[in-house]
């Protein structure tokens, strides 16, 4: 279920990146997508948790795939396309190193890992995709306002998340399977 959780969400937050104009909050612009790649990475430590790092790396391939499919189909050029596949591979493969690697319980592991990862793909996506040395839909001077604008989302649901993670049982048992 945690594998298909995973793979769904991507997809979703294509979609919705897709049909929806970013939410203008402030200075920050925000896809709406953005929302549901901060719970991918959680998702991304669930699978890990229970099939390994080496199953979790064929499923990134997997999901990169999917995600590639889909924004295509979606009708996005391929150079956010690319943009698109080059910030998930980055930000996927940190956040999997580094839940691995901290020795610390499972919240702070997830809190870590996410927030790393969502810095990453925010960067690397808006920079490569949407700057004027990609797809030029965000002048130089506003790059900052659409890369902070995607961290702090992403970041708050790294957070929500853990809250999560450390107030449900149910959730907790879920993670140690």
């Amino acid at each position: 279920m945690r594998i298909f959780f995973y793979l769904i969400v991507i997809i979703i937050a294509n979609i919705v990146t897709a049909k929806f104009a970013p939410l203008e909050l402030g200075v920050f612009i925000i896809p709406w997508g953005s929302f549901l790649i901060g719970l991918t990475f959680i998702l991304r430590d669930m699978v890990q948790n229970k099939y390994g790092k080496k199953k979790t790396y064929l499923l990134i391939g997997m999901a990169l795939l999917l995600s590639a499919i889909s924004s295509y189909l979606l009708g996005d050029t391929l150079w956010i396309v690319f943009a698109s596949a080059i910030s998930f591979l980055v930000s996927e493969t940190v956040d999997t190193e580094i839940y691995s690697r901290i020795k610390k319980p499972m919240h702070i592991r997830v809190l870590y890992s996410g927030t790393v990862g969502g810095v990453l793909d925010s960067t690397i996506f808006v920079i490569i995709g949407l700057s004027p040395l990609g797809a030029g839909f965000v002048p130089w001077e506003a790059v900052w306002m659409a890369i902070l604008g995607q961290i702090v989302i992403k970041v708050t649901m790294q957070f929500a998340g853990v809250l999560v993670l450390q107030n449900s049982k149910t959730i907790k048992a879920e993670f140690a399977n």
